[in-house]
Order: C-alpha cells, then sequence, then structure tokens
C-alpha cells in the first residue's frame, strides 16, 4: 500500500515533479489566501476550500460535496493534471488538506498525498517559502466520482461501525458550538481526529493508529464508515485509517445534514 501521507524530506525532494495545492483554511474563520500570499511552499496554487471544495450549505449539511463540474474546473485552474502526482497540505493539521486528498482520489486521481506535519513541518525544516499570488498553468484533470465509498443518510444507521471523528464533547452533546443541535448518530463511536497525531502535529505509525481504533472497536473486519460536523474533518481519520490500512467510507453530509430532518434519531 501507498501512504497517504508524505514527508517534508520527500515533498522536497519531488518538488520539481509534483503539483502542489495549499489548502489553508479554518472552521469559522477567514479564507487562507491572505497567508498563502504571505508564504506558500514554492510553486503551490491556493484553493479555497469553501469555494473550491464544497458545495454551497443547505439540506445535505454545512459542507455539501461539490458538484462534479465545479469540482473539476476549480482543480484545472489551480493546475492539477491526471498524469502528474499532487501534494495537498494546510496550516491546520491537515483538516483541510484531507478534504482535497478525498475529493481528488473519489474523483478517480490516483495518485494524492498529504503533507505530514502540514505547513509547520514544512517552515520547521527549513522548506523554502515564495510569497505572493501563483498563477498555474491549466490543467487537464478529468473528475470521475465514484472512486471511493461514501454511505448516504439513508443507509448510515445500518453501518457496522460508524465513527464520529468530533472531539467529545460535542459527540457527547456536552456542548455544539457551530450546528444548531447536539448529540451524535446513535451507535457512532468517537475517535476524535486530534489522537491521529503525535505531539510533533505529524500522524502516528500504523501501529499506533490500529491500536488506537482498535480500542474503540474499529478493527477493519467489518464496513466502516465516518462523519464528522459537516464532512470535512472526518477525512482526517479517514487517512489515519487509510494508513493503518483499514478502508472507510465518508458520510458527506455528517451531523450538520443529519440533523436537517427532525425525523432523524439523536443520541
Amino acid at each position: 500500500m501507498t501512504s497517504p501521507l508524505i514527508s517534508v524530506t520527500e515533498l522536497h525532494e519531488r518538488l520539481p515533479e509534483v503539483t502542489v495545492l495549499d489548502v489553508r483554511y479554518r472552521t469559522g474563520g477567514p479564507g487562507g489566501r491572505a497567508e498563502h500570499e504571505k508564504g506558500h511552499v514554492p510553486g503551490a496554487a491556493y484553493v479555497d476550500l469553501d469555494a473550491d471544495l464544497a458545495a454551497p450549505p443547505g439540506a445535505g449539511g454545512r459542507h455539501p460535496l461539490p458538484a462534479t463540474a465545479d469540482f473539476e474546473a476549480a482543480m484545472r485552474r489551480a493546475g492539477v493534471r491526471d498524469d502528474r502526482a499532487v501534494v495537498v497540505y494546510d496550516d491546520w493539521s491537515g483538516l483541510a488538506a484531507g478534504r482535497a486528498w478525498w475529493l481528488l482520489r473519489y474523483h478517480g486521481h490516483r495518485d494524492v498525498r498529504v503533507l505530514d506535519g502540514a505547513w509547520p513541518a514544512w517552515v520547521e525544516a527549513g522548506g523554502q517559502v515564495h510569497s505572493g499570488a501563483l498563477l498555474p498553468g491549466r490543467g487537464d484533470f478529468t473528475a470521475r466520482p465514484g472512486h471511493l465509498p461514501v454511505v448516504e443518510a439513508d443507509d448510515v444507521l445500518g453501518v457496522p461501525v460508524l465513527v464520529d471523528a468530533r472531539a467529545p464533547e460535542r459527540y457527547r452533546g456536552r456542548t455544539e458550538p457551530i450546528d444548531p443541535v447536539a448529540g451524535h448518530i446513535p451507535g457512532a463511536v468517537n475517535v476524535p481526529t486530534t489522537t491521529n497525531l503525535r505531539a510533533d502535529g505529524r500522524f502516528r505509525s500504523a501501529e499506533e493508529l490500529r491500536a488506537l481504533y482498535a480500542a474503540a472497536g474499529v478493527a477493519g473486519d467489518e464496513a466502516v464508515a465516518v462523519y464528522c460536523g459537516s464532512g470535512v474533518t472526518a477525512v482526517h481519520d479517514i487517512l489515519a485509517l487509510e494508513v493503518a490500512g483499514i478502508a472507510a467510507a465518508l458520510y458527506p453530509d455528517s451531523w450538520s445534514g443529519w440533523i436537517t430532518d427532525p425525523d432523524r434519531p439523536i443520541a
């Protein structure tokens, strides 16, 4: 299995031969374009999560999957090509970059990896930093959806192992700072995204991740699906599971979509 992650050292070595996407973003904060223009990995094109990696909010939650044509156009603007490897990074521990990784893989790109340790790791390692806006050459990426598994709302309750990637207090319904209803989908187990990382901000080893998820009942012998608040940060758990050798589906609507139907059960 090829790891979905790439180290700073490997990215530095392969920089001339890969397309780099900067997906800096924070929930509830301003977009990352200004930070991108202050400094980014050489050659990196900025990708706006809200505009390029999601459809407008609605019944599908706060970050529904983008329409195929819209996503393809955004990736072509960013210079993504079918025959060229892609590396994505952010300054948010991979929580936003994971969304770009998943969407590209879902739409058929075969070689996409997330920078392990994110932007801070690049800077700490003394990687070159370029500033200003970048106008990448136009890409030729063709989006062909369906290459990764998804679960729709009607099937969520039937998933053998459902993982909630949110913080424990949100999972338990003790607080809900973003969505109008607190709680979780009945039967879900909680593996917060923060537990996927070591203290240095890099992902834990495959062995550590297998043990972490096994403790929550995720062993890979039953089908697994993951959700979060809006379908973005859930991919961090999917990334971790792939590192551990376990395939997992995404429930794209996630909690913010689940609660749009008052007849759906809440725990």
